[in-house]
């Protein structure tokens, strides 16, 4: 049996291209194929968490360019590949090894093969400012509803109640933006969140925009830190904010410092659903020059 190892991924350095072997190939059910590569700049789509959407770009041979139409996250378990949506555990399960599948459609690189990675860099810039901005206004919504709680909860990674983590339901990165998704229900309201603090969104927009402009055009680097560099490895992304350094787990790519952000806007919208209300967060971040 084949042992298929752990990938190591370069894109939390922010790497776009990259020399790689292949080391298998898997048919997939609608007839592409499946490339795992030793290494790779490609980041994939999280199966338990797809926040942010996979890169796509060419893997370059011998016999021409191979388009990589998606990337997806496989895990192997006593010698099986589970890719994406069938995959059963999180990320980082013990027995379990995980790797980058990148789909081709038609000739693939044959194992053994050295390829040249090259992802799409208009899109992962795109995606990169989105993710950036999306933690951004998450912390600065966090802010702008600090003073809703009646009880003490978890804090995030500024110190302040952590609405977002609380409440999160779905989080999407776009190119340039963001849309999140917040459940405000019986279960927050039991941890001390007053719902009557969501009945003026454009004062809680105001309060948002107000942070996220202190922050938007300052000189605070932003980067990825991580000890393990294989796809499972915890990574934890970091801000130097004018008034301090953050961090919090996060696997996607970003900007590399606030100085390149010109503005990020935030705009909410509200919904009553059964047993509470659904907001809704759609983030815009634009770059300077």
């Amino acid at each position: 049996m084949t042992v298929i190892p752990a990938t190591v991924v370069t894109y939390p350095d922010g790497e776009l291209t990259g020399t790689a072997d292949v080391v298998h190939i898997a048919p997939l059910p609608d007839g592409r194929s499946g490339v795992v590569l030793d290494r790779t700049p490609f980041h994939p789509v999280d199966t338990a968490w797809p926040d942010q959407p996979a890169d796509i770009g060419v893997l370059r041979t011998a016999a021409g360019d191979v388009p990589v139409l998606a990337t997806l996250t496989g895990g192997i378990r006593d010698g099986a590949l589970v890719i994406g949506p069938d995959l059963p555990v999180r990320m980082g399960t013990e027995g379990w090894t995980f790797v980058v599948v990148h789909v081709v459609e038609g000739a693939a690189p044959a194992v053994g093969e050295s390829v040249d990675a090259h992802v799409d860099p208009e899109l992962r810039a795109a995606l990169s400012a989105g993710h950036t901005a999306c933690h951004l206004a998450s912390l600065a919504l966090d802010a702008a509803l600090e003073d809703a709680w009646t009880k003490q909860v978890p804090t995030d990674a500024a110190g302040r109640p952590a609405f977002d983590m609380l409440a999160i339901q779905t989080s999407r990165i776009t190119p340039y933006g963001s849309t999140d998704v917040y459940r405000i229900g019986k279960s927050l309201r039991k941890k001390g969140f007053d719902p009557a603090a969501l009945a003026d969104l454009r004062a809680v927009e105001a309060r948002a925009d107000a942070t996220l402009a202190e922050w938007a055009g300052a000189p605070g680097a932003i980067g990825i830190h991580r000890d393990d560099h294989t796809l499972a490895g915890r990574r934890t992304w970091r801000c130097e904010l004018p008034e301090g350094a953050v961090e919090l787990p996060c696997g996607g790519t970003h900007l590399t410092s606030l100085a390149g952000i010109e503005a990020i806007t935030v705009a909410l919208a509200s919904t009553e659903v059964p047993g509470g209300l659904e907001l809704v967060m759609t983030t815009t971040i634009r770059l300077a020059g």
